[in-house]
């Protein structure tokens, strides 16, 4: 009987363990699908990343970039934000989709768990070093679910 009653208590244990660990995944990879639609939203539909040096504006919409004269530092700048933010979108939706299908092989993947870690990491180099405080901590936030997350899957 006390057998039994261990095991079913190790067995609950290590289901809690692994539902924690797919949650944090989760908040972490929902983290970056929210950044990124906000990103998205505020480059196309606001004005919140036009300088607020009018002539700065103008001389963007004016001026090429070097590598090309087929759009101007203006798109360009729109552009940047914007695939910057479907990047992360993407990111978040891929392994939210992953997990959710299944969190096994995921679990296993060495690679797929590099590619977390590395994009993850990338993104916070980036917010800490030319970000601002929302996004960089945000950010950091989603980050360290992330490798909470991680840090349980090695648990015995």
């Amino acid at each position: 009987m006390d057998y039994r009653s261990g095991a079913k208590k190790a067995y609950h244990s290590s289901r809690r363990i692994l539902y924690m660990e797919k949650l944090l995944l989760l908040a972490g990879c929902t983290i970056f699908v929210l950044l990124g639609a906000v990103h998205l939203i505020y480059t196309l539909f606001t004005d919140k990343f036009q300088p607020r040096d009018a002539g700065l504006m103008a001389d963007m919409q004016r001026v090429n970039p070097v590598l090309t004269r087929r759009t101007t530092m203006w798109n360009a700048w729109i552009g940047f934000n914007a695939s910057h933010s479907v990047g992360a979108i993407f990111f978040g939706v891929v392994y939210i989709t992953i997990a959710s299908e299944n969190y096994g092989y995921l679990r296993a993947s060495i690679a797929l768990n590099i590619l977390l870690l590395a994009v993850s990491l990338a993104y916070l180099v980036l917010a800490v070093k030319y970000w601002f405080s929302v996004p960089r901590n945000g950010i950091m936030l989603a980050t360290i679910l992330i490798v909470l997350s991680m840090a349980l899957r090695m648990t015995p």
